[in-house]
């Protein structure tokens, strides 16, 4: 079925507004959002005939990278540092284990080669960020495992990929070199992660130092530097995505001019990407192919949520510092999406025998993840007893145009407990030359602030500062253990 130009735009809008509109009533009717994208998208399978691999392995690729990106802004590192280890061994050896266990099952289940059953082990391997991220949102989880469990979701794709691309390079040329594949693995990581290193570098010194026209093009150069950090990366045939999460976390960890109209931006944006890559799994999945292997899938899908995934979490995880109950839900908390969908369009590119059976049983895992996984994974939290107070939202910042040419900028910070400014008077505060405190957010109300008010833990201050002061500023913010750390 082909389209005019008005008729693809007016198929994109409806797209789009579908998916927000899915996102709005998710919530009332107690499913996760993107268990609904998926089920828009087979609706509008039955007007909308789409089965273009290439094309959605493009927009797939497009759409990690947004997505990662995002993701990486919103890392804390100080919470991430300490998860580094457990983070990397699910994200290499949990993968790993994951993909050899669930290939086994399914050579036997679906009647495939040993090849062809390690491959669609690689393709469901990985945990999905954007399902992660989605996921641990709003929930007040601890910090410790969320942190876990979103480090691992944004450095194990470069893993699954490889898996993915060397089977298929394997059931085409058998006499592959396996020893080479190991090599060009960790060439791709290690490339990946210093080349995400630079590009970090160059993004925040970049944004810092251009004095664009409009604000609104702050957002855009971030997205410009994530994308060119992919493709010269991938030039050199290392970890693209691996680059872009690795330079996300760094900028998103320092100081940048309209530092939060970039966070928003991309958060929508996204969200977008996820909309549409979830609705294109449901175009993409023809329910007369489905009824087919139903009970192959879902019993491949269950399979991989109750055994190869907690082996994977549990040997990966024997020496590292957490309980039974922790290991338990980030067993459960790895969530496949986005992830599975593009790699699951590698096999179908290269003319694998058996790409659409294994495409069919990716929906399968996909849906099922987000269904069952997404919507419990809260309620096992507090079964579990692993949630700690209620999540606090990340402030937002007074975006003033008329001083973007200026050296100075609106900050919003929080007060940390044992801050030099906690319990203080706003009088009693000896602030840079030139700042002034404009306004105060305490809980959900704002406070005028005056001579004799009490800076509080927890306050949102918003304070109009000169950009060379930020520093200064921030520390009298920060407690003692926070400056040591940055």
């Amino acid at each position: 079925m082909t389209f005019s130009v008005e008729q693809a735009i007016l198929l994109f809008s409806i797209l789009l507004i579908s998916g927000v509109l899915t996102a709005k009533f998710s919530s009332r009717l107690g499913l996760p959002s993107l268990v609904l994208f998926v089920v828009v998208g087979m609706v509008l399978n039955r007007y909308i005939y789409f089965d273009n691999a290439k094309l959605t392995q493009l927009f797939g690729t497009i759409a990690l990278i947004v997505i990662l990106f995002d993701g990486g802004l919103n890392t804390k590192w100080k919470n991430m540092r300490k998860v580094i280890a457990p983070s990397a061994t699910l994200a290499t050896i949990g993968v790993l284990i994951t993909t050899f266990t669930i290939g086994f099952f399914a050579k036997y289940i679906l009647g495939l080669s040993w090849l062809e059953g390690l491959l669609f082990g690689a393709i469901v391997g990985s945990t999905d960020a954007a399902a992660v991220f989605a996921a641990l949102g709003e929930k007040n989880i601890r910090s410790k495992l969320t942190a876990t469990l979103e480090a691992e979701s944004g450095s194990n794709d470069p893993m699954a990929i490889f898996l993915t691309v060397s089977f298929i390079q394997l059931i085409q040329v058998p006499e592959a070199s396996v020893m080479n594949m190991i090599l060009n693995f960790f060439w791709q990581m290690g490339i990946g992660l210093v080349f995400g290193l630079i590009f970090g570098k160059i993004t925040v010194w970049a944004i810092n130092k251009i004095n664009l026209d409009s604000s609104g093009l702050y957002p855009v150069f971030s997205v410009a530097f994530a994308v060119l950090t992919f493709a010269v990366t991938s030039f050199v045939h290392a970890s693209g995505l691996l680059a872009v999460y690795v330079m996300a976390i760094l900028v998103g960890n320092s100081d940048l001019t309209y530092r939060y109209s970039i966070v928003r931006f991309n958060e929508g944006f996204a969200w977008m990407m996820q909309i549409l890559m979830f609705i294109l799994l449901g175009l993409l999945s023809f329910p007369t192919q489905l009824i087919k292997i139903a009970w192959q899938g879902l019993l491949l899908s269950f399979l991989l949520m109750i055994v190869a995934r907690p082996l994977g979490v549990f040997i990966s995880m024997i020496f590292s510092k957490y309980d039974l109950k922790e290991k338990i839900l980030i067993s459960w908390a790895g969530l496949r999406g986005a992830v599975p969908i593009v790699l699951a369009t590698y096999p179908m590119i290269a003319g694998i025998e058996n790409s659409e059976l294994l495409f069919n049983v990716v929906f399968f895992v996909v849906f099922t993840s987000a269904l069952l996984q997404g919507a419990t994974i809260s309620p096992l939290a507090n079964y579990l007893g692993l949630t700690e107070g209620t999540k606090t939202a990340v402030p937002h910042s007074l975006e003033l145009i008329s001083i973007g040419k200026t050296n100075n900028e609106m900050m919003g910070l929080t007060v940390e407990e044992g801050a030099p400014i906690a319990n203080k008077m706003l009088k009693d505060i000896e602030l840079p030359y030139d700042s002034l405190i404009t306004a105060i957010i305490r809980k959900d109300k704002l406070i005028f602030p005056k001579g004799d008010t009490s800076i509080l833990s927890e306050d949102v201050l918003y304070v109009l500062v000169a950009k060379t002061q930020r520093e200064q500023v921030k520390r009298l913010f920060q407690s003692e253990q926070s400056q040591e750390v940055s």
